[in-house]
């Protein structure tokens, strides 16, 4: 696998891969949501590979970590955490949740009862939690991977547009080739590697690396793109909701950050469709009480394939 990036990305993406076999471009877009300070949305059947993923990039980083498995009867103070009165002290005193961490892996997010979900949306968006009328700041960073199985699976409820739009990509893992399952069986053959892993990357590094993505340079021509993929969403007439502008600043954040892994510090449209897919398709309504994230898919790639694309020099 080559990697152009910055050496800290170096690190953290061959670290990864020491345990996930493949998936060299879906572990590239998930170190951009992160590099972005977006969260992520992994979907795909049982067995494939999130968690594992998600406990990797987690272990990889010097980080606070936590997990919650969603179940129906999982309640919202089951994430957020609540104040419980204490007998000692004659005082009511905050209990945490598991969001008070810096990487947080929402298992099968879409098990849960939409109220449930919704309690992850202040955290998201705001990075902030509020119990009892008092807020209090969860972690920094804090990245939120979830993973979820297809609506079509037994058990699942549909995750809500709004929840939808507080993930700033959503990615899919896919079944391995034979020739890199033949590799899992031989890596797993004796030995669990994701035991073995260690950080390789500090808090602090990170956060310099997300400064650093703050800075790259984006051009007025490349700003124009951006505008035109997603303002043809909002003019297609199949599309019901197209893209808004939270979609838009994550597409240039990305972007941005995807450049930053590439070594360039400028954006090149090149980098805008390596993230345009994943970073808008799941924000479009297809059809009221029905997406199909396929149909999303091709929407997508259709813009951009009839979006005229800019030539000038890019560099600052």
């Amino acid at each position: 696998m080559e990697i152009r990036g910055n050496g800290i990305a170096q690190k953290v993406l061959e670290n990864i891969h020491k345990v996930i076999i493949g998936k060299e471009e879906t572990v590239r877009l998930l170190l951009t949501a992160l590099l972005a300070d977006g969260h992520v949305l992994l979907e795909d059947v049982p067995g494939t590979g999130k968690t594992k993923l998600a406990k990797t990039l987690a272990k990889s980083l010097h980080a606070d970590f936590s997990r919650i498995q969603f179940t129906p009867d999982l309640l919202p103070a089951d994430i957020t955490g609540l104040n419980i009165f204490d007998r000692q002290s004659n005082a009511f005193v905050l209990r945490k949740g598991p969001v008070f961490t810096n990487i947080l892996l929402a298992d099968e997010i879409n098990r849960a009862t939409p109220r449930t979900q919704a309690g992850l949306l202040e955290c998201m968006e705001e990075r902030q939690v509020t119990i009892d009328g008092i807020s209090y700041v969860p972690g920094e960073p804090f990245f939120v991977i979830a993973t979820q199985n297809p609506v079509e699976t037994a058990g699942t409820f549909p995750l809500p547009e709004a929840q939808m739009d507080r993930f700033m990509m959503h990615l899919y893992m896919g079944l391995p080739t034979k020739e890199e399952e033949l590799d899992i069986l031989s890596r797993y053959m004796e030995k669990e590697p994701l035991e073995e892993l260690s950080g390789v990357l500090t808090l602090q590094e990170l956060q310099q690396a997300k400064q650093e993505v703050t800075k790259i340079f984006v051009h007025r021509a490349i700003q124009e793109y951006m505008v035109d993929i997603v303002s043809a969403t909002r003019n297609e007439e199949s599309i019901l909701m197209g893209v808004s502008p939270r979609g838009s600043l994550a597409l240039l954040r990305c972007a941005k950050a995807y450049a930053w892994l590439e070594g360039r510090q400028f954006v090149i449209p090149d980098d805008i469709k390596a993230v345009a897919v994943p970073t808008l398709a799941h924000r479009l309504l297809m059809d009221f009480g029905r997406n199909d994230s396929r149909e999303s898919t091709a929407y997508i790639r259709k813009i951009l394939e009839q979006t005229p694309v800019p030539t000038e020099d890019f560099q600052a």
